[in-house]
């Protein structure tokens, strides 16, 4: 804004000493300060104001523009789909089979469909890990599915079994 030097500063404030006096000077100053603090308020009102109307400019570009190519993409879309569609009746008019688009059919046999729900059912061991054996039972972690009941079990005194993982 201005280019205010602190020489400038103290001719200006010596100046208004000398015009206003000192008694009136701190009414004065904060008088000035609070005019300041409302230019600065209303020129970033300002600021705010004209970037948002650009970005609502750009975005009502951006708008149209997308409008546009979607337009030029559902009437792409409708001719193309005409013209498949004209083909397919055109190719069941002639009632010739190999104008027909050949529609290859696959049902499985109760057979297939009785495999694979027990293959489905069929757990799959999977032998290799990423973590190795020893640290698993380092870390304790348990390879067995055990009931409630037989870890509390292991855990009672004066039970035969010591505590153990596996």
């Amino acid at each position: 804004m201005i280019d205010l030097g602190l020489t400038k500063i103290a001719v200006i404030g010596v100046v208004a000493l000398v015009v206003i006096g000192p008694e009136k000077l701190p009414k004065v100053a904060r008088m000035a300060g609070t005019l300041y603090g409302r230019a600065q308020r209303y020129l970033h009102d300002v600021k705010s104001e004209v970037s948002r109307e650009m970005e609502l400019e750009e975005l009502k570009n951006l708008r149209k523009q997308a409008e546009e190519a979607a337009s030029t993409f559902k009437d792409e879309m409708d001719n193309s789909i005409g013209k498949d569609i004209a083909e397919v009746e055109a190719a069941f008019r002639n009632d010739d089979p190999s104008a027909a688009p050949a529609l290859d059919l696959y049902t499985p046999s109760t057979d297939d469909m009785a495999r694979k729900a027990k293959d489905f059912r069929r757990k799959r061991v999977v032998r290799s890990s990423a973590v190795p054996l020893w640290y698993k039972q380092q870390a304790g972690v348990r390879s067995h599915v055990i009931s409630g009941a037989a870890r509390m079990k292991r855990h009672r005194p004066g039970s035969r079994k010591t505590a153990s993982f596996f």
